[in-house]
């Protein structure tokens, strides 16, 4: 089963898209002091022209994993306004939290005639960034809480990092709000070790087809359309591990997969990841059994790609 007090950890920490540096400077840290305990010890590549996005490289990589470190949230305007950052699926009296120059900030939002705003006795700084107040509940085979995307993501590919021999991990930036980061770090990836091969560690959506408990979802497309000859491949490796898993077909939607088809590198790439219900709300929902499947999955690609 998952380690759910790291994962906790984790949930906790605010980034809105935009504003990654403190939850990267918190995984920075969390992996120099856990990476001598690992496989193998990475190279650990961040700041300076990095931002705030960071690669570590295992061995002799082959395949390079992206997991988003940004969530969607909130930026403050004027006269009580907030502009959504990326696509939250807001609602009247969801409870707001962050903090400005003159100190710590919980709110509501008020949604009126399509405009938001807050109720924050006080005026609060423009462009300060919001978040969704946190309420994380386990029960049921399930675990609840705002920002399972991407923080599910992320901790998969820290579990990843315990037992990875070669490969790349990359934690990327702005995902939510168009992207911008991946071509950068695709660039960098390719150019210095040859990788031409990227699964995309993020969470996907509860539809018709994608159901809790019956396992990882491989997404076979969204808007965007990976080569079917690498979907082929990861999809027999899957049936050949036993790990529970579905495959999704989806018309809409993105990840940092379409930035890596953007960039001017033909690159392999691949969606997998959990399925949530009540996505960009307070309230996402995902299956501890789906995502301890997800981890397993990632784990035995790895070796195999």
């Amino acid at each position: 089963m998952p380690n759910l007090n790291f994962l906790f950890e984790i949930l906790e920490k605010r980034a809105v898209s935009g504003d990654e540096q403190a939850f990267s400077t918190f995984i920075v840290d969390y992996v120099l002091k856990r990476r001598s305990e690992w496989k193998v010890l990475p190279e650990v590549y961040f700041g300076g022209d990095f931002h705030d996005n960071i690669i570590l490289k295992f061995g002799n990589p082959r395949t390079v994993v992206f997991a988003h470190m940004d969530t969607i949230g909130f930026t403050s305007r004027y006269e009580n306004q907030l502009v959504p950052v990326g696509g939250p699926d807001v609602e009247d009296g969801d409870a707001l939290v962050g903090e400005d120059a003159m100190g710590p900030i919980a709110c509501k939002v008020k949604v009126q005639d399509g405009m938001l705003t807050h109720d924050f006795p006080r005026g609060i700084m423009p462009g300060t960034n919001l978040s969704y107040e946190q309420n994380i509940t386990v029960e049921d085979g399930f675990i609840q809480a705002a920002y399972l995307d991407n923080r599910l993501g992320v901790y998969n590919a820290l579990r990843l990092c315990e037992d990875l021999e070669d490969g790349v991990v990359v934690f990327s930036t702005y995902e939510e709000h168009g992207g911008g980061s991946v071509p950068f770090l695709m660039k960098y990836v390719y150019e210095k070790w040859g990788v031409k091969q990227a699964l995309i560690s993020d969470i996907t959506w509860v539809t018709e087809g994608v159901r809790h408990h019956e396992g990882v979802a491989i997404s076979l497309r969204d808007k965007f359309i990976p080569r079917k000859v690498f979907t082929d491949k990861i999809v027999r490796l899957a049936e050949e591990s036993g790990i529970p898993y579905q495959l999704e077909v989806e018309g809409a939607g993105g990840s940092d997969g379409r930035e890596v088809q953007m960039s001017p590198y033909l690159v392999d790439w691949c969606f997998i990841g959990a399925a949530e219900d009540n996505v960009h709300t307070p309230y996402e929902k995902v299956s501890l059994k789906d995502l301890e499947a997800m981890i397993q999955l990632y784990k035995y690609l790895m070796t195999r790609l």
